[in-house]
Formats: C-alpha cells, structure tokens, sequence
C-alpha cells in the first residue's frame, strides 16, 4: 500500500527527537548548530533563526555527507543538529535521514519557524 505524505511525516516524528521552540534556544546556547531547510523565497519572505546554517532540503543529503563534495562543515556527525522548517514536515522527514545517515545527535523543530515566530523569538531578515 502506498504511503502519503502525511503518513510518512507522522513515521519520521515518532522516530526522531522533536523540540519545541524553547528546548532549541537552550541548544542553541549549548553549541548546537540549527539547519534551516526552507528554500530561498521562504527566508526572504520571513525571515530566519539567527545563526542557522542554510541548506535547502534538496541538498540536505550532499550536505551532510562528509566524504561528498558538496559537504558543509557545519554539518558533523558528531555534533548535536538540529534541523527546522515551515512547519515541521520537512525537518521531520530529514531528521530520519540524518539518522539513518549516521548523525546520532539529531532533532528537529517540532512546528517549525511558524512555531518559534509564534512564540515571538528572534528573526533576523535575510
């Protein structure tokens, strides 16, 4: 049987640490590093989390892997990631990826930057 989006959403979140806005302020000041997965015109249009690191959820994969290319530093198997998007599908969704890619130390912003903005923390404009 064929799985939905959704479906595979709610597997990932029952898999993976899910975070609310202030348990990831407290990473945060811990050293973590915070991945936003949105796509340019999202962060133009609302901003984003100071300090994150940008990587568009296609690229997330190249991104991570330490013997690819195309890998960023900042990404490290080691360390403690955590990932974010809009609302928390996508993170979700790349944060079983990052599991399953080795990264022990993963999480992801349950709700999403819509959650942090709700909560009135701070945006930078990009």
């Amino acid at each position: 049987m064929a799985k939905s989006a959704k479906d595979m959403v709610a597997r990932a979140r029952a898999k993976v640490e899910n975070l609310d806005p202030a348990a990831v302020a407290a990473e945060l000041e811990r050293g973590a590093v915070l991945v936003d997965l949105r796509d340019h015109p999202e962060l133009a249009a609302a901003g984003r989390i100071p300090g994150s690191v940008h990587v568009p959820r296609g690229m997330l994969e190249f991104r991570a892997d330490p013997t690819s290319p195309y890998h960023d530093e900042a990404l490290d198997p080691t360390k403690r990631v955590v990932l974010h998007c809009a609302s928390g599908g996508r993170s979700a969704l790349a944060a079983a990826t990052l599991q399953e890619m080795g990264y022990a130390h993963v999480a992801h912003l349950d709700g999403g930057f819509a959650a942090w903005a709700e909560e009135g923390r701070p945006v930078e404009t990009v």
